[in-house]
């Protein structure tokens, strides 16, 4: 496995606590020169890559009118532009591997509107598009792509959250990344006749608004 990010440090530390055969690279998801090292230096030491997952993401705020050019494009760049290069960097070694599965790290900001990030949104919601287009190009070659749509989850991007965030979600509570990684594996391992489609893990945010009917006479 090959962990790869900007963050060094932390990923040193945790291809560390993965342990061998785990290694890192640095990538920066945005620069392509930068992909091609990392799939060429993983094929060199550990032959064709079989399974991609993108999970690069920023967030900067900004209603449509607020936000820059510059900020709306470092969030392209890196949410979707970074993926897109992934799956192009990936292909042909996953199929000198004879097929594996993309899983892009998309949201729910992917399925429907929110105010404030508005960059944010469009990356997510630009994510499905070549997921899509890439598991219907790639399947011949036996690679699966699929995306997946987090909620309210723990992590970084969401450490000022408060819980009244997710309290009129039907599972009022934040997500744990590790239940986006059991999800990510599932479609890895498990989920064996899905591509092209959306995996949603958000509590129920997106399930709609939960209103009690009047009762019957």
């Amino acid at each position: 496995m090959v962990v790869a990010d900007v963050a060094d440090a932390e990923g040193e530390e945790l291809a560390a606590e993965l342990g061998p055969p785990s290694r890192y690279a640095h990538l920066d998801v945005s620069d392509g020169d930068d992909w091609q090292t990392v799939v060429t230096r993983t094929e060199r030491e550990a032959g064709p890559v079989s399974a991609l997952v993108n999970n690069a993401g920023i967030l900067e705020w900004g209603t449509i009118e607020e936000q820059s050019p510059e900020s709306f494009r470092r969030v392209v760049d890196v949410n979707l532009q970074g993926a897109w290069l992934g799956m192009r960097t990936t292909a042909p070694s996953l199929r000198r591997a004879g097929g594996g599965v993309i899983v892009n790290i998309s949201s729910i900001a992917g399925l429907t509107g929110y105010t404030g990030i508005g960059a944010y949104v469009a990356s997510k919601w630009g994510l499905r598009g070549p997921t899509k287009t890439a598991a219907l190009e790639l399947a011949a070659d036996g690679t699966r792509v699929c995306s997946v749509h987090p909620g309210a989850v723990r992590t970084g991007m969401t450490a000022d959250f408060d819980d009244s965030f997710t309290a009129a979600q039907p599972l009022p509570r934040f997500g744990e990344p590790g239940e986006v990684a059991r999800m990510v594996l599932f479609i890895a391992t498990d989920a064996t006749y899905s591509t092209g489609v959306e995996f949603v893990l958000d509590g129920g945010a997106t399930a709609g608004p939960s209103t009690d009917l009047p009762a019957a006479d």
